[in-house]
């Protein structure tokens, strides 16, 4: 098993993130990645600072490993969450929807780390500046608020323009995504969806069942006409949210309709009338294992790679 700089940055053995997906990474989801080698992450989405705090409270019960929270700087309760990281101090927090710039000083006076998600090189410029320990490249094909640039294209332009390691995301499922990563310079990966279908993951077996059920061209976008592209499974959600977006409909009214879907899906089981917010990869994915279980395929498939690779090299005599 090799280890990359990612490993000696977060202490932990694998270079492999597990996404901080909101009504997904709960503190069981994150403590088993963790538990298993990588950096669990819990995502905080837009709950409430008490919310956050038993999770945080409840994962350090089950680990003594490093895990980090995501927080969307978009949130309503973001003072809230923002003054609890403060309080309860993890060893990483990822962070979209914004510029955390601000607080990186008083995070990096608890010992947190700081790694914001990035869309865009112009984006990845302004936050390297801001102080932050790296970056997360995350390409259009992953789950959720996406960006315009896939994710080749853009992890090693990112790579070239910063001075902080990168992490890649979006479209990556297993070991041969894992050593892409590496090959257009990332220092390791964050993966979502996969990690949907962990045994560990507390969403709704029926989201879990959709997404192993999932075919290459499942996936859709929806909210592209109002500036917030999110990909996830097409469904009848989606296809209402399609319709009004080509009528024209205000955008306060297409975000009315999203309201709750989130939940409706990940907790309730909703699979038609929710969001069930998933990347490109979902097709690859086809059984429930547990956390360990997908780490230790990644690692052991990217050897398998990276010495079949060096097979195929022909050396000039």
């Amino acid at each position: 098993m090799f280890r990359t700089a990612l490993c000696d940055l977060l202490d932990i053995e694998y270079p492999i993130l597990q996404g901080g997906m909101a009504w997904v990474s709960t503190a069981e989801l994150a403590v088993a990645v963790s538990e298993a080698g990588g950096l669990g992450i819990i995502g905080s989405g837009t709950m409430p600072a008490d919310w956050l705090r038993k999770q945080i409270r409840l994962a350090r019960q089950l680990t003594n490993k490093p895990f980090g929270v995501n927080v969307m700087l978009l949130s309503p309760n973001l003072d809230g969450i923002m003054n609890l990281l403060m309080e309860e101090p993890v060893a990483v927090i990822t962070t979209g929807a914004g510029n955390p710039g601000k607080y990186v000083p008083a995070l990096r006076e608890v010992g947190t780390k700081v790694i914001p998600v990035v869309s865009s090189v112009a984006l990845a410029k302004r936050l390297a500046r801001t102080g932050v320990d790296a970056l997360i490249a995350e390409g259009m094909e992953s789950g959720g608020h996406i960006g315009e640039i896939t994710t080749m294209a853009m992890v090693p332009q990112v790579v070239d323009v910063v001075d902080i390691p990168v992490i890649a995301a979006g479209g990556i499922f297993d070991g041969r995504g894992l050593v892409a990563a590496l090959a257009l310079g990332a220092v390791g990966v964050q993966m979502g969806t996969r990690f949907m279908c962990a045994s560990e993951c507390t969403i709704h077996p029926k989201v879990k069942e959709a997404i192993i059920n999932a075919r290459d061209r499942d996936t859709t976008i929806t909210g592209a006409s109002i500036g917030h592209p999110v990909r996830s499974l097409g469904n009848k959600l989606t296809r209402k949210y399609k319709e009004m977006e080509k009528k024209g409909v205000p955008a306060d009214e297409l975000e009315k309709l999203g309201v709750g879907s989130l939940k409706a899906a990940m907790v309730e089981g909703d699979i038609e009338n929710g969001t069930v917010m998933a990347g490109q990869v979902c097709a690859m994915a086809n059984k429930i294992q547990t956390a360990r279980e997908i780490i230790m395929e990644i690692m052991e498939d990217a050897e398998r790679v990276i010495s079949n690779i060096s097979k195929l090299v022909v050396k000039k005599p």
